[in-house]
């Protein structure tokens, strides 16, 4: 804002109506050059995060798979929770993006970009309304400031953004307003105002802010024309502002251990935050997207001074401000814009750092104003070749950020990059550490992932967080001692950690301690009881001790939170058939191909549980359409054959067999039935014996002359081959290994087939 008043009417005031009629006055050819020259220029310093992949917690703010269709929207706008943060509009505009650029992030960034563009505009089209020198200056240092990139290039910072556009164009119609009193341009100034605290919640203080400017141009502020129009604003903004703290304690987190502040504490945040605010903007060194985290301490003398300082700049301010009101006008709207961020209200950031660049976005336009206004003063006021000087200088300024945004907006890449700058100047970030070490993960790097979660655990201020990440990263390295150790520790400290008990339970799993597993599933139930993936693995760790109606109740509760999930229908299915209820089974496998109909293990026990029930031609479908998704399927290729077989149709039934061994020529299974229907067939075209006994020696050898079907076959196959000796002595094994192991009805079969061995005939299976 300029350091010097605009022309008053000596009755009212008010401008004079010279003035109004100036203010009014569109934009000249010469503003839209600069306004284009600007658009481009800001293109050209954003250009390094044009394709920048989404970082940190863009995910959780780009419209979710399940909010993509119309109720998606609907619910964006009406449940709680839905979202990262209730900012509909914000979400709204994502949720537009995604149906026009899907996933593509360019179209996210210039989004943001020419969001941010339009609010320098903005600025200058407002700073024109009052007459303030120096307005291009200000708007280009608004634009390219690298204290903005943050905002503008962090894709999730379109709140920032579009608030910004909403706030400054509320505040332009509501200038407009305040010249003609029109009844239009106040319900437009409203309306935006609202819709900019349903994008971010910071510009609640936009009142206060119209009233500074009031008093900045008229030295006074009259309750009825001033005050009185904007106490709705007041209302909704102070409303918003509560629902905004509410919502930040309740679904964001903003509340525990790191927000137990006193006020001496939060007065000392305060003053150290606006000075450290203030130095960033004269001095734009060293930004960092997460800063170190100040340690705050009321008995460290040195920090009052923060808050001291600040109190003197304001009384000497007010002292000055009968000669000169824009200084101290500049300063309320500074200190009021950075207001919700000082850390007297609970903002979730806290927990990793007090300050970010991107809490001043909007705030930084009263110091930006001042500086510009008072190098217009300056330069106005100079002799001639003074002027040049200035101009050549505010280029020189323009060039400098246009450098310094360019070389920061390089960080936003992707998120890698991002994390390994961010180390790189601020070595002692646990939080940095913490999504360096989960990205590395993800790709593989888990050595390398490690090292960094134990640097998480040495520095972060939940180390139960930490050792669960750790843990996690063990595991995934196949470490699971070392990984079980970790959750352990997270557990001991925090015991109703329930995603600790889940994933302890995993890896006893998959060690194969099931009984251990099967413990820490229940307690994950006891603290979570609708977990649906914690039902279902309990589940399977229950058949696995074959408890089988335990493991299907428990399968039945996970599907009343997930019944849409086709893996849970399969276990259900295949425990039920375990359990002898094939109907019900079947329904469950149904259910499971009507989720996912290329599930092809569902289909394969499908079929299996039809030839359970006496369903041949209804299992022979599902094994030909196992077969037609999965061709090198071993077992539907053995199952069919062997319904081949039942139908006397063997000609089908040794292509079936052949194509097993084609696969896996060490399929035991798949050896011993062909080579018994080569050595028994009936059909002398389909017969060969050497090819039978061959079969049936190797399956015996893969099985150690210990498996009675086996021996079975090997003894067809001899008397096929006319060793009818051999084909005697193999059958007595058999049978002995038979009634050894309770299969009378090997044993019977045996008994009769040693018959046509012992009078030199080969044995027959005849065809249907």
């Amino acid at each position: 804002m300029r350091m010097t008043n605009p022309p008053m009417d000596a009755d009212t005031g008010m401008r004079s109506r010279e003035f109004s009629k100036q203010s009014r006055s569109s934009f000249s050819r010469r503003d839209w050059v600069l306004a284009i020259v600007l658009l481009v220029v800001t293109l050209i310093a954003y250009s390094p995060a044009w394709n920048g992949k989404p970082i940190w917690d863009d995910d959780e703010h780009l419209t979710r798979p399940d909010l993509r269709s119309l109720n998606g929207l609907v619910q964006i706008w009406t449940h709680l929770g839905t979202t990262h943060q209730y900012y509909p509009v914000v979400h709204t505009i994502f949720w537009i993006e995604h149906w026009i650029w899907g996933d593509t992030p360019l179209g996210y960034h210039l989004t943001n970009i020419l969001l941010h563009v339009a609010a320098a505009l903005l600025l200058v089209r407002i700073l024109r309304e009052l007459q303030v020198p120096g307005r291009w200056v200000a708007g280009a240092v608004f634009a390219l400031h690298p204290v903005q990139v943050e905002s503008v290039a962090w894709i999730s910072e379109l709140k920032n953004t579009l608030s910004g556009l909403f706030f400054l164009s509320s505040i332009l119609f509501y200038l407009g307003f305040d010249r003609t009193r029109k009844r239009g341009g106040y319900f437009a100034a409203l309306g935006l105002f609202c819709l900019g605290l349903l994008s971010k919640s910071v510009i609640a203080i936009l009142p206060a802010t119209i009233l500074v400017a009031f008093w900045w141009e008229r030295g006074r502020l009259s309750w009825k024309r001033d005050v009185l129009p904007l106490m709705p604003f007041f209302t909704i903004g102070i409303s918003g502002g509560f629902f905004t703290a509410w919502v930040e304690r309740t679904f964001v987190g903003a509340q525990g251990p790191a927000f137990q502040l006193s006020i001496i504490e939060r007065i000392l945040i305060a003053g150290r935050a606006f000075w450290f605010y203030l130095s960033k903007l004269f001095w734009p060194t060293h930004l960092i997207f997460i800063y170190p985290q100040w340690d705050v301490s009321q008995a460290v003398w040195w920090q009052y001074l923060f808050p001291i300082a600040v109190l003197l700049l304001f009384v000497a301010l007010w002292m000055l401000r009968q000669k000169c009101r824009g200084p101290l006008a500049a300063f309320l709207f500074f200190i009021g814009m950075l207001f919700p961020v000082l850390g007297f209200l609970n903002v979730f950031p806290f927990i990793y750092s007090i300050v970010a660049d991107h809490f001043q976005y909007l705030a930084c336009i009263g110091i930006i104003t001042l500086t510009a206004a008072g190098l217009g003063l300056f330069v106005a006021a100079a002799p001639p070749w003074v002027r040049r000087t200035g101009m050549a200088t505010c280029f020189i300024l323009t060039a400098v950020l246009v450098g310094l945004t360019w070389q920061q907006t390089r960080m936003y890449r992707d998120e890698e990059t991002l994390w390994r700058i961010t180390l790189s100047r601020n070595s002692d970030c646990w939080m940095a550490h913490n999504n360096l070490a989960s990205l590395l993960l993800k790709s593989g790097r888990l050595d390398e992932a490690i090292v960094h979660y134990e640097e998480t655990l040495a520095k972060r201020p939940d180390p139960e967080r930490a050792h669960y990440n750790l843990a996690a990263a063990f595991e995934a390295a196949g470490k699971t001692d070392h990984a079980i150790e970790h959750y352990r520790m997270a557990l001991e400290m925090r015991p109703d950690y329930a995603d600790a008990h889940y994933n302890l339970g995993g890896v006893f799993a998959r060690n194969g301690q099931i009984d251990e597993a099967i413990t820490e599933y229940e307690e994950t139930l006891k603290l979570q009881p609708n977990d649906a993936n914690a039902h279902n693995n309990l589940g399977n760790a229950l058949v696995q001790k074959s408890r089988l109606q335990e493991a299907i109740d428990h399968y039945r509760a996970a599907l009343q939170s997930r019944g849409d999930d086709s893996g849970i229908q399969f276990n259900l299915g295949h425990a039920l058939a375990r359990e002898g209820q094939m109907d019900d089974a079947i329904v469950h496998y149904r259910a499971a191909l009507s989720i996912q109909p290329d599930n092809v293990e569902a289909r394969y026990e499908l079929g299996s549980a039809f030839l359970q029930k006496g369903q041949a031609e209804d299992a022979i479908v599902c094994y030909q359409e196992v077969l037609a998704i999965r061709p090198d399927h071993i077992q539907a290729h053995t199952n069919l054959g062997n319904l081949f077989l039942q139908k006397g149709e063997m000609a089908k039934a040794i292509a079936q067999y052949e194509k097993s061994l084609a696969i896996f020529p060490q399929d035991v299974v798949a050896q011993t039935d062909l080579a018994w229907v080569l050595a028994t067939c009936s059909d002398g075209s389909l017969r060969d014996g050497r090819r039978a006994l061959e079969l049936a020696r190797s399956a015996n050898e893969l099985s150690s002359g210990k498996d009675p079907f086996v021996l079975h076959c090997l003894a067809a196959a001899y008397a096929e081959t006319d060793q009818f000796s051999n084909a005697v002595q193999t059958a007595e094994k058999a049978m002995q290994l038979a009634s050894e192991t309770g299969n009378q009805g090997l044993a019977k079969a045996l008994t009769r087939e040693m018959e046509f061995y012992k009078s030199g005939l080969p044995y027959r299976r005849n065809a249907k």
